[in-house]
């Protein structure tokens, strides 16, 4: 699943530089039979992938393999981030496997380890690695600065905004200040970030446009795009049209399965669902789910007789997930069943679940949207009562608050 942690996981990862290159530097084809790129499902991703998983196999046990298994796993959870292929989580955890199990596994490992957790849903465990790290003397202090960006993006996905606020606090004071704005910069973005979540929206917008003028896309791409990607999802929660054009300048810039998933919401929101289309038109079994499912929709609620087979697929997927024993896919499950299948009463406990474990907007729309489409507006007081908690506003939500979603019709059973 890609989420907001996902986003913030690879700031985290690149912008120390500690988690290799961070793609800043532009390259240029030699001649027209370079691979630039390859998408999910294609002959060449698939020939790289049993490339690495013949690379994995060869590390063995030997603590000599430690520089290699890491570069595997940072750049299996890079693309993770870029496809939203969940498998490539597997890869990153494959290359770990002989320090998995290890109490104190080297400090690289273990952030690693934390960062494969929280993309999991292993909250708990997550938490353990990051804060052994964060006191450990023994870790570097880059690697203790990526550990506190985290650390960060996993407090705020669980909704404990005021502990992510004094995490901020920490990440920005004289401890980490030798780094520069190498961290100094994430820590001013989340810490922005947290007062607009937090009720302050205007100050989290002044701030985070102060911050996006330093930037620039030839010096920075990767963080120039994640900015413009925070200040669309803030614009999006005013109700500002600028997400628009926010969110666009992101997936320009950095062209993500997240940013994408973004974009194709705040077009659905409008009834622009030819764009979604648009921005989802390759093969379907080449469709990450997030994008899958919100092409889905749009098919539906364009009456195209292909819908069908996209929710077919989807909810293929989704069973798998699910047989596996995998539950980080709660949030799509229950949109699916509620959109694409038009049963509320089976996506609520789905909703309720995801919310029990992450709090983000997107989430508490998701459980309100269930609540009320099952007519149970009383599921989701916990909804409103951290919305007061923490003086969260956001028109999304006001409007599902306002009125109870319609049921979707079903999709009829293939």
């Amino acid at each position: 699943m890609n989420t907001p942690l996902a986003r913030t996981l690879v700031v985290a990862l690149l912008a120390i530089g500690l988690g290799g290159p961070s793609g800043a530097t532009p390259h240029t084809p030699t001649d027209d039979q370079t691979v630039v790129a390859t998408l999910p499902g294609t002959t060449a991703a698939r020939r790289q992938a049993r490339q690495l998983a013949r690379q994995v196999h060869a590390l063995g046990t030997s603590p000599a393999a430690l520089p290699a298994a890491l570069q595997l796993a940072r750049a299996a959870i890079d693309r993770f981030r870029r496809d939203g292929d969940p498998r490539e989580i597997g890869v990153a955890r494959a290359a770990l496997t002989p320090w998995w199990t290890q109490a104190a596994p080297p400090p690289a490992v273990r952030l690693l380890r934390a960062s494969i957790l929280q993309t999991q849903h292993d909250f708990g465990p997550a938490l353990t690695d990051l804060d052994a790290l964060i006191a450990s003397p023994q870790a570097p202090l880059p690697l203790q600065a990526q550990a506190e960006l985290i650390r960060l993006a996993l407090l705020q996905a669980q909704g404990r905004l005021e502990d992510a606020r004094l995490g901020c606090e920490r990440l920005g004071s004289a401890r980490y200040a030798t780094l520069g704005d190498s961290v100094q910069l994430p820590a001013a973005v989340c810490a922005a970030e947290l007062a607009s979540l937090m009720g302050d929206e205007g100050r989290g917008a002044r701030e985070l446009a102060a911050l996006a003028a330093k930037v620039t896309p030839q010096s920075d791409p990767g963080t120039a795009a994640w900015l413009a990607l925070v200040q669309g999802e803030l614009a999006e929660r005013r109700g500002d049209p600028a997400a628009l054009g926010l969110f666009e300048r992101a997936l320009q810039l950095q062209p993500e399965a997240y940013t994408r998933a973004s974009l194709a919401d705040w077009l659905l929101d409008r009834q622009r669902h030819a764009e979604v289309l648009r921005l989802s038109d390759i093969p379907l079994e080449d469709l990450p789910d997030s994008l899958l499912l919100r092409r889905a929709i749009a098919l539906k609620r364009l009456g195209d007789p292909r819908a069908a087979a996209a929710a077919d697929l989807l909810g293929q997927r989704l069973d798998a997930t699910r047989e596996r024993g995998d539950t980080t896919h709660r949030r799509e499950q229950a949109r699916y069943l509620l959109e694409l299948r038009g049963q509320p009463q089976a996506a609520l406990p789905l909703a309720l679940a995801n919310w029990a474990v992450q709090k983000e907007p997107a989430d508490a729309r998701l459980l309100l949207d269930c609540a009320n489409a099952a007519g149970q507006p009383q599921a989701a007081r916990d909804v409103l009562r951290h919305l007061r908690v923490y003086h969260r506003r956001d028109v999304r939500l006001t409007a599902a608050l306002a009125a109870p979603a319609p049921t979707p019709a079903p999709v009829p059973e293939r």
